[in-house]
């Protein structure tokens, strides 16, 4: 798999885990700490979270899940809006840290933007690195203009903008993705496959069949080609990792890529930043 270097020189591989959803239902839960485990043994070191799933459920989920490899991984957490600010960050901060079962994150996301000013997260997120409860920030569903007053705001020490980015919404293309890259950011690309609604296509299932691969990974490798580019797919069961894990591995031809642009086109105008 290969892997990207980001903004400071961590080094992590181009597909991780995300567990949105995960950790919500007792009848899934010795699947899902499977499906970890494997994904970790496969090289999907890291694990995307948010305090937003499942109320923290998904984090507790990981704590039990990988918690005793934890020097193994790259986590990283989001954090809500509203707790974006100067008092509540470092609270929101330290439950994400309880329930994930560690000293530190890797890397803490602003979840989406709310009311609280770009320039006081900035500061909120600055005093966390600092106090040694994060070692690097970033944002996530912020569009450019939102992008171009982060770094106005001091913002300049944002390392990724996680965005929602695959076959069907490819309207970062246009100018997010441009901007991400001039500025050197890597992008996290959440939900590449649309929640397993690319699951089958008459051009994935052509492109699937001459490849000896399925639609999901046909989709997911259109999405990691991207240098800079960091897919987190979920994954709920071994055999689904698996999958994902391959992927990564699939190498589309010039003419694959061109059927995918035709049966998949991107926008001709700027639209605004879509979100799920």
């Amino acid at each position: 798999m290969k892997c990207v270097t980001l903004p400071g020189g961590d080094v992590v591989p181009s597909m991780g885990q995300g567990t949105w959803k995960m950790g919500e239902r007792a009848e899934r839960r010795s699947d899902e700490i499977a499906a970890l485990r494997a994904g970790v043994e496969l090289g999907m070191t890291l694990v995307d979270t948010a305090e937003m799933y499942g109320d923290g459920a998904a984090e507790t989920l990981i704590c039990e899940a990988l918690g005793s490899l934890r020097d193994q991984l790259f986590l990283v957490s989001k954090a809500y809006p509203q707790n974006a600010s100067r008092s509540r960050l470092a609270g929101a901060c330290e439950a994400s840290l309880k329930r994930l079962g560690t000293d530190r994150l890797d890397l803490y996301l602003l979840h989406w933007r709310g009311s609280v000013p770009l320039a006081e997260t900035v500061e909120a997120m600055e005093a966390l690195k600092t106090a040694g409860k994060i070692r690097h920030w970033g944002v996530s569903n912020l569009d450019t203009d939102d992008m171009d007053e982060l770094v106005a705001a001091g913002g300049d020490g944002c390392i990724t903008d996680q965005i929602l980015y695959n076959l069907v919404r490819r309207g970062p293309e246009l100018d997010l993705l441009p901007w991400l890259a001039d500025h050197k950011m890597p992008v996290m690309a959440y939900s590449p496959v649309e929640q397993g609604r690319l699951s089958s296509h008459p051009a994935l299932d052509e492109i699937a069949a001459e490849v000896g691969a399925t639609p999901v990974q046909v989709a997911l490798s259109w999405t990691l080609r991207h240098d800079g580019l960091i897919a987190i797919p979920k994954a709920s069961s071994i055999a689904h990792v698996r999958e994902n894990r391959a992927a990564a591995d699939i190498v589309l031809s010039d003419a694959d890529l061109a059927t995918l642009d035709a049966a998949f086109s991107r926008p001709r105008d700027r639209r605004p930043l879509e979100m799920l």
